[in-house]
């Protein structure tokens, strides 16, 4: 039989020897460094935290090491910054649900805004469908104008001169002209002027007389008399009618021409819709040295334009 070495004696011992129990796992959080600043390297060993009296190998140390700091990442977030991420990212989540909602306001304004154009937009045609309405009723009711006599007062020729001293015969006449005025409206009133009237002798005016202006109600007439009337008016022989006027007026008979023209306006909506007549009258009346102060019937002797 071989001797035992001193070798054999203590391998088979040692593995003979009842393996220890496991040790408990502890978790160490590393200190922050205002902690370590306030611990001192030179500490002795009965300040520290008691320890385990046993030796770990150094497998066995850094399997606990790794452990431990796995267990603390799950524990808490990996760093400062990774929270102050998810920090971020909520608050990004945050600032672009506000800004969907100001879009939202946005779309909502735009569009009460247009809804709101729209509808003055309708309200302002409507309007002017509706003065147009007025204004073509309004066109069916044209004043009714006529001229109803006219009456030569006097007249009288004589001799003198002109403004430039050129001796001619001179004329002075003197008339009244009657007209009769309806307004057929149901709605409306007008407003009437009128143009000079004028008495001609083909291209030679001889008098002329200005109409006052008035208001005329809804269905309504009147009677309107105006003064024609002339003084000196040089002939320079143009009406031979009037040669032998001075000796012989009941001999006298000279065609004359009456003519005016007649503006008749009609405030409908205030003076938003507005509408114009126009009547432009033309009559023939003959000028009778035997009927003077009698009235001349021309309720036939007019055009109206």
């Amino acid at each position: 039989m071989h001797a035992k070495t001193d070798s054999d004696g203590t391998s088979l011992d040692t593995s003979w020897l009842p393996r220890s129990p496991r040790r408990p796992v502890y978790y160490v959080q590393s200190p922050s460094n205002h902690d370590v600043e306030k611990m001192s390297y030179g500490s002795s060993p009965t300040v520290s935290p008691p320890h385990l009296y046993y030796h770990c190998s150094p497998i066995h140390h850094s399997r606990e090491s790794s452990t431990s700091r796995f267990s603390n990442s799950l524990k808490m977030p990996r760093s400062l910054s990774a929270w102050k991420h998810i920090r971020i990212d909520d608050r990004d989540g945050d600032d672009h649900d506000g800004d969907d909602d100001d879009e939202k306001d946005d779309g909502g304004g735009a569009r009460k805004v247009r809804l709101y154009f729209i509808g003055l937009l309708f309200f302002v045609l409507l309007f002017t469908v509706f003065c147009l309405i007025l204004w073509g009723a309004s066109k069916a009711y044209k004043p009714e104008i006529s001229v109803k006599s006219m009456v030569f007062e006097n007249f009288y020729v004589q001799a003198g001169n002109d403004q430039t001293g050129v001796p001619t015969d001179m004329l002075s006449l003197n008339s009244t002209v009657k007209i009769h005025y309806r307004n057929p409206a149901t709605f409306f009133a007008v407003h009437v002027t009128s143009t000079p009237l004028e008495i001609h002798y083909f291209q030679l005016k001889l008098a002329s007389g200005q109409m006052k202006k008035f208001s005329q109600p809804r269905k309504s007439r009147r009677t309107v008399v105006t003064v024609v009337h002339s003084s000196q008016v040089p002939l320079y022989g143009g009406v031979p009618h009037l040669a032998d006027a001075r000796e012989h007026v009941s001999k006298v008979a000279v065609p004359l021409n009456l003519t005016f023209s007649l503006r008749s306006r009609a405030y409908i909506l205030g003076r938003l819709v507005k509408s114009k007549f126009y009547n432009h009258v033309r009559c023939t009346v003959t000028l009778t040295g035997k009927k003077l102060g009698k009235p001349h019937n021309l309720t036939k002797a007019c055009v109206y334009l």
